[in-house]
């Protein structure tokens, strides 16, 4: 395979030999769809158990002499409190810019080792952020990639019934946090997280345990595998923000409505690289706002559509969008000029020259089912 070449995950074989559509993806072949189809898949893991490989992802270790310096090293980096993490629980952060743009978002999770992080960044910004904590982490804190590792989702609500089956520990295993578990001989860590906005695990195992680990999980009736298409949708719906999409160098997390995930502490101490835009966001607002969009018809508005207001200015921009199964019809989310990001307000979007009528609308556009 030549350099450029799309690289491949330890489930590539398992892919096609289900019949998935492969296609290039953030650097990587990965499955699109499987002959079911966006919409089944996408309604199979709202009423059952969707299975998705997600190994191309970025999963790695930071290491120091104990936990607080480790967690002081990590928070220099990013807005969330990694301090008050307790052994096995994680949290959702991004790193920001000097300017307080956002870099990537990753999760962050307190490794039962003393003094390890276990991080998971995305794919498509994985050798980015790699660079950028070797780069920017104290001296005697070190990364370790994990590229021996392979990570699948198994998400919906029956995916407890079906991993409990093998590994009956995993029901105890509260929202957000990890714990090490046996399914069917094969060591694997699995937390209760994931990005459909149902209940559910992802899975981290050895890449030469993967293939056993995804086809024993689809052995049960109640799995099936998903693609990359049910998983956009899916996290549309949920509200969830894709980096490239609703977040990139320019937009700040207070500005996307991630200022959930900034902890009080930090937001009151600052001390992170781009913490300056976010305090001052913090205090006197933002000009422009994430926020849900309902189209009034039934064809969706994609990514760079024009929003306008009803006299027909410009006042933003679509970040996603697509057509919502659960929801039974298009959705999008974008960013606005803040007057206008109230949930009701009357807005259109410029579909190929037309303007569409649309509303702003609450997120996410389905209720989120994570069992907390």
């Amino acid at each position: 395979m030549s350099d450029d070449a799309p690289k491949r995950t330890s489930l590539y074989d398992d892919h096609v030999k289900l019949g998935a559509r492969m296609v290039p993806f953030v650097g990587y072949d990965m499955p699109v769809q499987y002959p079911a189809g966006i919409l089944a898949e996408h309604n199979w893991t709202r009423q059952n158990a969707g299975l998705f490989d997600v190994s191309h992802m970025g999963q790695c270790l930071i290491a120091g002499k104990n936990f607080e310096t480790v967690a002081k090293a990590m928070e220099a980096l990013v807005p969330a409190d990694v301090l008050s993490l307790k052994p096995r629980q994680q949290r959702y952060s991004q790193f920001l810019n000097e300017e307080g743009g956002t870099l990537d978002d990753l999760m962050i999770t307190r490794h039962v080792k003393d003094g390890t992080l276990y991080v998971v960044v995305n794919a498509g910004r994985k050798e980015h952020d790699y660079g950028w904590m070797q780069q920017h982490l104290a001296e005697g804190v070190t990364l370790t990639r994990r590229d021996d590792l392979s990570l699948v989702a198994l998400q919906g609500p029956k995916a407890e019934e079906a991993l409990a089956k093998l590994a009956p520990a995993v029901k105890d295993i509260p929202f957000m946090h990890y714990a090490d578990a046996g399914i069917g001989g094969i060591k694997a860590q699995v937390s209760r997280s994931g990005y459909t906005g149902e209940d559910g695990f992802e899975i981290s195992v050895a890449n030469a345990d993967a293939p056993k680990l995804w086809n024993l999980l689809l052995s049960d009736p109640l799995v099936k595998p998903v693609g990359l298409g049910a998983r956009d949708s899916l996290r549309l719906e949920g509200g969830l923000c894709l980096y490239g999409h609703e977040l990139d160098e320019t937009i700040s997390p207070v500005e996307a409505d991630l200022v959930w995930s900034i902890q009080k502490r930090r937001r009151a101490q600052g001390g992170f690289i781009g913490a300056a835009r976010v305090q001052k966001e913090l205090a006197n607002g933002t000009a422009r706002k994430r926020v849900g969009i309902r189209p009034e018809g039934r064809a969706p508005a994609r990514d760079g559509a024009v929003i306008t207001d009803s006299a027909g200015r410009e006042i933003g921009k679509v970040t996603s969008g697509g057509f919502g199964p659960s929801v039974g019809g298009p959705i999008a989310m974008g960013y606005v000029e803040t007057a206008s990001a109230v949930p009701g307000t009357k807005i259109n979007l410029v579909v190929r020259g037309t303007a569409m009528p649309a509303a702003i609308v609450s997120l996410p556009f389905i209720p989120n089912r994570f069992k907390r």
